[in-house]
């Protein structure tokens, strides 16, 4: 092998090798940015009023809980249908954290629930599973209410 295909060859091994750990897995980093790509996707159908689309990224043993407990995507899109009725999205989300177990199988994502006019009312936790499709999709969420906490910088210190 001559010098020049030997180094274009290293490169393309390198390149290759970008995202994944030493064991071929993939970066817990590569993982995170697919979840986070796939909750602001699942957050897009809300605003874009596709209901067919969000229940895709239900999984079908899903477990959503809120008011009542939705077992299974079935159960999941009839629960939530009425929030994809009429012109304008009831809320929107979107994640602030997203973490990847090792084993690169399980993921959570979080961050706030808005109102149409963007105030923050609640927060949303979904735990997302790579699916044997290669998918990941939501297998557990339930939100709450936002957090009533006083201001860090206005306490005062412990003595």
């Amino acid at each position: 092998m001559n010098g020049r295909a030997m180094v274009w060859s290293v490169g393309m091994v390198l390149l290759a090798s970008l995202g994944q750990t030493s064991d071929g897995a993939e970066a817990p980093e590569t993982l995170a940015a697919q979840v986070r790509a796939r909750e602001v996707a699942f957050a897009r159908t809300m605003a874009d009023r596709d209901h067919a689309a969000f229940s895709s990224y239900v999984s079908e043993e899903a477990l959503f809980m809120g008011p009542t407990v939705l077992r299974g995507r079935a159960a999941v899109a009839e629960g939530w249908k009425a929030y994809f009725e009429g012109p304008r999205a009831p809320f929107s989300w979107d994640p602030e954290r997203v973490e990847v177990i090792d084993s690169g199988t399980l993921a959570v994502s979080s961050g706030p629930v808005r109102d149409p006019e963007g105030l923050r009312v609640g927060t949303f936790n979904s735990t997302w599973r790579l699916e044997p499709d290669g998918q990941w999709r939501v297998v557990i969420d339930i939100g709450c209410p936002p957090c009533p906490c006083p201001d860090p910088s206005s306490e005062t210190p412990a003595e």
